[in-house]
């Protein structure tokens, strides 16, 4: 029921929300209906309008719809006043709620509870008011420990799934074992996936490339993702496919498992008799950075040998550095693609007539979601002569940047001064507090934190002004700069090296450098 009728002065708003722990505690009194209910009839003949959130937390306003909703009619002038069952129904974060009531004070909206009620237009009213929202904000924050000592609780008693991200090859669902209900993971389509993928790993000739081509030209379980998994081959890249070569999620858990993490100095919860060589095991963080493992209720899709030499292998292979040795170019390792971020690389070969030439090779392209852009027609040495002129460029604002710091900064010196003369006035102020009435006391809080702000925006423009003009030394540089066509291949990377971050490049847009200093 809502009567939606403007009067002069603005309509009632009625605002009942219940969060999803309310709902399990099975609180009759917060339930929806009867908060309405309650605030229907305090409201009478008067036109009101009924904003609901139901299993809405209220620890924030942001995920609440129906409170974003009101406060747009509010500021809009449509909303007289609000009427809540209890005060922690409109917000449970003291700092937030203060927030929000300031705003509707300046509209002219006032905030009633059925539940509390004193007049909140007095200091004593507020001062009841912000000790009740002080206790709300208390018990939504033991809640949240509560619930993460239940994590951990449940993590380590039973091998169930424990919510989260459903991980590739697995769906969740409901099974009772040992007399305990809980969400179990069971194999999905893209369980083959998995499979295929570890057996084709344990062979060093192998790249994870490799794997998502054959994959893709085999069409292995190559589904698209389900609303439920989030997730399917078809996002399927490198880097996910690495996290899965090393989740233990996937493994049938023996005994030598058992060892492997056991050497590594996790806590082991279960004895090693629990490691049968079928099920696979969750590794949880603990406290204090540590980690411990539990045998799932689950069956693993890799028998322990493979998923060990997989293990064995990911933790021995070479890792090629940014800065590797230079044969083609000297911009080997640096370049990227602007449209999906992966690597560049230098492909040289020779035609029929023995001529050689060079081009790119985009990484993206051999990800199963493949980069859009047709194949690049940047030629590599064309995007030598730009970066190397970018170069020359950044080490000339590098050497005006040096010699102007020699010269006074009329500008920092500045914002010291005014940050000192906030820090006094901060001082003076808190000086008074201890002799302040109720009235003072809320004009200094506010004053406080408005020069604390300030200073803060300062503190901020100084630090960003100094990070400007910090003086870098050029002249390992320059040398090498100014006999650029005498280097060698790897010496010119080496001095590229020094100063690239990375350079972004596109048929679209172009050659873009991002330097490291």
């Amino acid at each position: 029921m809502k009567r939606t009728t403007k009067t002069n002065d603005g309509i009632t708003a009625i605002y009942v929300r219940r969060s999803v722990s309310d709902k399990d505690k099975g609180n009759n009194s917060l339930s929806i209906s009867a908060q309405k209910e309650e605030c229907i009839k305090f409201v009478g003949d008067s036109d009101y309008r009924i904003y609901c959130d139901d299993g809405k937390s209220g620890k924030d306003v942001m995920h609440r719809p129906a409170f974003m909703q009101m406060m747009s009619d509010a500021r809009e002038g449509l909303i007289s006043r609000i009427i809540v069952k209890k005060y922690d129904r409109f917000s449970r974060n003291m700092r937030e709620y203060l927030n929000i009531t300031d705003e509707l004070d300046r509209y002219g909206v006032t905030v009633y509870s059925l539940s509390e009620p004193f007049n909140t237009e007095t200091k004593e009213g507020r001062m009841m008011r912000n000790n009740l929202l002080n206790f709300a904000e208390f018990e939504r924050e033991t809640i949240a420990a509560r619930v993460a000592d239940a994590f951990q609780t449940k993590a380590r008693e039973t091998g169930f799934y424990q919510g989260g991200k459903v991980q590739f090859g697995y769906t969740p669902e409901r099974r009772t074992i040992n007399g305990k209900t809980g969400s179990v993971l069971v194999p999905s389509e893209n369980a083959e996936a998995v499979r295929v993928a570890y057996d084709l790993y344990q062979h060093p000739e192998n790249s994870l490339t490799d794997i998502i081509r054959y994959m893709t030209e085999n069409g292995i379980n190559a589904s698209r993702p389900t609303p439920r998994t989030k997730t399917g081959i078809s996002n399927l890249d490198r880097s996910h496919l690495s996290r899965i070569l090393e989740n233990p999620l996937y493994v049938r858990a023996d005994k030598e498992v058992y060892r492997y993490f056991l050497s590594k100095g996790y806590e082991m919860i279960d004895d090693i008799e629990a490691y049968d060589g079928i099920h696979g095991l969750f590794v949880h963080a603990g406290l204090d950075d540590t980690h411990f493992v539990k045998v799932a209720y689950h069956e693993g899709l890799v028998p322990a040998e493979t998923w060990l030499r997989v293990q064995d292998r990911k933790s021995h292979q070479s890792k090629f550095p940014t800065n590797g040795k230079a044969m083609n170019s000297w911009l080997v390792g640096m370049v990227k693609c602007a449209c999906c971020g992966y690597a560049m690389h230098f492909n040289h070969c020779a035609n029929r007539k023995g001529v050689m030439y060079h081009r790119f090779i985009d990484y993206g392209k051999f990800t199963l979601n493949g980069c859009p852009t047709p194949p690049i027609q940047l030629k590599p040495r064309q995007v030598e002569d730009a970066v190397l002129k970018e170069m020359q460029k950044r080490i000339e604002q590098l050497k005006i940047t040096k010699r102007e710091e020699s010269k006074p900064d009329t500008e920092t010196e500045s914002i010291k001064t005014e940050i000192i003369r906030i820090d006094g006035e901060i001082q003076k102020l808190m000086e008074k507090l201890a002799d302040a009435d109720s009235v003072l006391f809320d004009y200094i809080q506010k004053r406080v934190s408005a020069l604390h702000e300030q200073k803060s925006e300062l503190d901020k423009k100084m630090q960003t002004m100094c990070r400007k003009r910090k003086a870098i030394d050029t002249k390992p540089l320059e040398e090498p700069m100014k006999q650029w066509d005498k280097l060698t291949v790897q010496e010119k990377h080496d001095v590229a090296a020094a100063m690239i971050d990375v350079v972004l490049i596109s048929d679209e847009t172009g050659i873009e450098v991002k330097f490291s200093i």
